[in-house]
């Protein structure tokens, strides 16, 4: 038996249990002081801010015990591209849904107005401090609470591109779990009593409202306006793993009645989404496709990683739908681990997650996704305005649920290919053996293998997994022999970039950035 297909069933059975998990963390019961609501009018228009979703209240919350937001930027970054941070809590009735018919595959569901619950929440808000710099989108992110906290996963992976590029960003407590969970790394109530202490959750099944609730707050503020003095044109709902989910969910059920995202940038999802309600086994459609009836854009982007459980739920690009399957990434990656450190250090006094994945095993992948993302999001801004659409991506190679491998580089063949894959100099997998507790969180890191003569202990790389004891050690490819000189790997390495842009793939921005760190390297002869 070929071992890429025993990865294949190793990673399916992971990944299940990390939906599985997060479905669990996820799930509430119904509040006992939930009151039924009447049903508003249904449609499947968007973007309108429709009077079937409710303006909260909006209040500024106390400085609290430590002085500043669970999930705070650092103000030194911030400050140097001109941009602000503020935090606003808002509250009111939350409404849950119920089924209207059977949810089928397609995506085309129908609900309606189920029980009702009093909440308050609260959001993170980052703009440009002059007007004149913002570009008129916001950026609403559901906030990840699959490691039981509020995390900022798509902030942290397109951070450059909203900076630079004038983005203003909202992030949004909307599940439960975010707000109530205790312990070593304590959700927003515990972690600062006195700033949150006034939140109130009253389960996920009116996570969806909530959200909703939030742009609605952006929209029609009844309260402070969180967006100061600027004046936005469009507001895309963006998440990431669990909030991905949640959002498949949403844009399916929810956005044809609520109508307040003007797109939807779903990052990462599963072919199975979240519940509707509060049930914990609530069976959802196996696979689930994103509706395409709808008049605003949902765009799909998706790592090798998340392949292994979202091929079944394959589907062709259309007016309002598409989908980027990315080659050489990881569910989550280094890019993320960096990014959200010297967040978690200031919050906990340490990182949250761990860089070490067991001793003698390769690094976590440090491939391209983030340079995906920014070109995703400039390619959704673009379309959510009446331009064109992303462009159509090549598609993964796959057995079955597993991704075809190129023998000689270990490289998923297929999928959009950015410079790290196209003029490689290390196999960067989706893939990474783990076993017991490390393979709800290792597992998702996917894995490096630097192509550096078979010095590490770890040199697999032909299996597509170079984490794994089992598979038999294979030579490397070298990079002298790739790139005869330095100067042939810099030119090759700016071919494949600017050829990434012309394609839409990548951002300017980003090509001057590979171009430069492939200049400064030693790399070839």
């Amino acid at each position: 038996m070929r071992y890429s297909r025993l990865l294949g069933r190793r990673a399916s059975a992971l990944l299940a249990a990390v939906a599985c998990t997060m479905t669990v963390l996820a799930v509430s019961s119904l509040p006992a002081n939930a009151t039924p609501r009447a049903a508003p009018e249904a449609g499947t228009g968007a973007g309108t801010g429709a009077g079937a979703v409710a303006s909260p209240t909006i209040t500024v919350p106390t400085a609290g015990n430590h002085g500043f937001p669970f999930q705070a930027e650092d103000q030194a970054i911030l400050a140097g591209k001109g941009y602000v941070e503020r935090e606003f809590l808002f509250g009111g009735t939350a409404t849950a849904y119920d089924r209207d018919g059977t949810f089928g595959s397609d995506g085309n569901w129908r609900v309606t107005p189920g029980t009702r619950a009093p909440y308050q929440s609260r959001m993170l808000v980052r703009y440009p401090a002059n007007p004149a710099k913002f570009n008129g989108t916001v950026l609403v992110e559901w906030f990840n609470v699959s490691g039981g906290i509020d995390a900022q996963v798509d902030w942290t992976t397109m951070r450059d591109e909203i900076l630079r590029s004038g983005y203003a960003y909202v992030g949004i407590s909307a599940q439960q779990l975010g707000i109530n969970a205790t312990g070593a790394y304590p959700g927003l109530k515990a972690w600062d009593p006195a700033r949150y202490g006034t939140l109130s959750h009253p389960g996920d099944q009116y996570s969806y409202d909530i959200f909703s609730q939030a742009a609605q707050a952006l929209r029609t503020p009844n309260g402070p306006n969180p967006l100061g003095k600027l004046r936005f044109s469009k507001l895309l709902a963006v998440g990431e793993s669990q909030s991905a989910m949640r959002l498949t969910t949403y844009v399916n059920a929810v956005a044809p009645v609520a109508q307040v995202y003007d797109g939807h940038l779903i990052h990462s999802n599963m072919a199975v989404p979240t519940p509707l309600g509060a049930g914990l086994f609530e069976a959802m459609p196996n696979p689930t496709l994103v509706r395409t009836d709808l008049k605003v854009p949902t765009f799909v982007v998706l790592t090798e990683t998340d392949m292994t459980l979202h091929v079944t739920a394959r589907q062709p690009d259309s007016a309002t739908v598409h989908t980027w399957e990315l080659a050489g990434t990881s569910h989550a990656d280094q890019w993320l681990l960096n990014g959200m450190q010297a967040v978690s250090e200031r919050m906990f006094g340490g990182p949250v997650l761990s860089r070490d994945c067991g001793a003698d095993t390769p690094p976590v992948n440090n491939g391209p996704a983030h340079y995906s993302l920014n070109a995703a999001l400039s390619a959704m801004n673009r379309w959510m305005r009446g331009g064109r659409a992303p462009a159509t991506g090549a598609l993964l190679a796959m057995e079955g649920n597993t991704p075809v491998r190129d023998p000689a580089t270990g490289l998923a063949r297929g999928g959009i290919r950015l410079p790290d894959v196209a003029v490689p100099t290390r196999t960067l997998s989706g893939q990474r053996h783990a076993e017991g507790i490390a393979a709800l969180t290792c597992g998702l890191f996917g894995a490096t293998d630097p192509w550096n003569g078979d010095a590490d202990p770890w040199d697999r790389h032909d299996a597509g997994d170079p984490s794994n004891p089992t598979a038999p050690r294979t030579a490397e490819p070298a990079l002298s022999q790739l790139y005869p000189t330095h100067t042939d790997y810099v030119n090759k390495v700016r071919v494949a970039a600017w050829t990434s842009v012309f394609q839409g793939f990548l951002t300017p921005a980003d090509a001057r950035a590979i171009v430069t760190a492939a200049s400064r390297s030693t790399i070839g002869g």
